[in-house]
Formats: structure tokens, sequence, C-alpha cells
């Protein structure tokens, strides 16, 4: 996948709404809700309950009810992103996905659990 093309996609699922997309509702839906539920994310992050898996979703590590949902919801939201690149990119959502793993760890704030490519998981 073509890093720049990766990029621009990504940039256009997680920030702005594309005119005129395949699936539109459920892609739209995924990336709205995936907007709002950034600040509840980001704390969750920042308390060290979640973090970035190195697949492209989020992952539980310190387990609750509240947390549990939050990263379940993301993950669905993420799933529908992941597949439209694909879809849009004529690559895999798998593809998709280790593009947007490897963004988020460059993006995030120091004190966010990731996980490296070889499974082991540090604090940035």
């Amino acid at each position: 996948m073509n890093s720049l093309l990766a990029r621009s996609l990504l940039c256009a699922a997680l920030v702005s709404v594309p005119a005129i997309v395949a699936h539109a509702s459920t892609f739209e839906a995924a990336t709205a809700a995936m907007r709002e539920r950034v600040p509840a994310l980001d704390r969750a992050k920042a308390a060290g309950a979640v973090g970035e898996a190195n697949t492209g979703l989020v992952a539980v590590r310190t387990p609750s009810p509240e947390i549990q949902a939050l990263v379940a919801a993301e993950n669905a939201d993420r799933a529908v992103v992941f597949a439209e690149l694909a879809r849009r990119n004529g690559g895999t959502a798998e593809a998709a996905a280790r593009e947007f793993a490897r963004q988020m760890a460059r993006a995030s704030k120091p004190g966010v659990w990731l996980q490296r490519e070889d499974g082991t998981w540090f604090r940035k």
C-alpha cells in the first residue's frame, strides 16, 4: 500500500466524511462514532486501561465493563473503516489496519501503551 495514499485515505476516514462512498451510511456512521469516541479513548489510554495493538485495533489492558464496551464499539467501527479503505485501495483490510496501527503509534502521546510488531507491549 502506498504510504502517502494510505495516510490520505486514513485522514479522510477519520477527519471528514467522504461525499461519495459505496457503503456510505455504514462507513459514515462508523467514522462519526469514532470521532465522538476520541475523548473517552484518550482518557482510557492515559489511564493505561487500553492500548493500541499492532493489528490496528484497541486492546483492553485493565478490564472493566465500561472499558470492554468502549473497546468493542471502537473495534467494530475500525473494522468497517478498514474494510472500506481496503475496498477503495484494492488492498486488504488487514493491510489497512496495520498501516493505521503504525500511524497511531507515531501519533500517540507519551504514556500510551503500544504493541510492537513482535507482539510485545511498551509504554511510549
